[in-house]
């Protein structure tokens, strides 16, 4: 399993962002430290504003800032704002009626395995990636 590429650059966005949760980065700023292509960073940065991720402060020396302290958001809250965070297992093999009661041949498996990683996205924060990538 692996992130979309949206979310990864969610995830580098903030983890920027969180080396200086006081500072008011720009989008330039921000495109130019992540080399982020420019209409899809203005798409990110809208969609952690409308999930109050972060705010927007418009003028002059306007920009972006955590609207939320780092130690309160969760890496499937990050997912969610930018894609959608699906919390029910999908089935592997995409079809609609997958359930305990009528399971394809991966599903108990495939079901494991997505909660297993559900549960984990949802239980670590921000904080948690940040003090991670320090102490390595």
């Amino acid at each position: 399993m692996t992130l979309s590429k949206t979310t990864e650059y969610a995830l580098r966005v903030l983890t920027l962002m969180a080396s200086d949760t006081e500072k008011m980065y720009t989008s330039a700023y921000l495109h130019s430290k992540l080399k982020i292509p420019k209409k899809y960073l203005q798409r990110l940065l809208t969609d952690l504003s409308k999930n109050g991720l972060i705010s927007s402060i418009q003028g002059r020396n306007g920009g972006f800032i955590f609207a939320k302290k780092i130690e309160k958001i969760y890496i499937s809250d990050i997912i969610e704002a930018v894609e959608g965070f699906k919390k029910e297992p999908s089935c592997f093999f995409g079809f609609e009626k997958c359930a305990l009661e009528n399971p394809c041949a991966m599903h108990e498996v495939w079901s494991k395995s997505q909660h297993d990683l559900i549960k984990v996205l949802s239980s670590t924060r921000l904080v948690d990636l940040i003090n991670k990538n320090l102490t390595n």
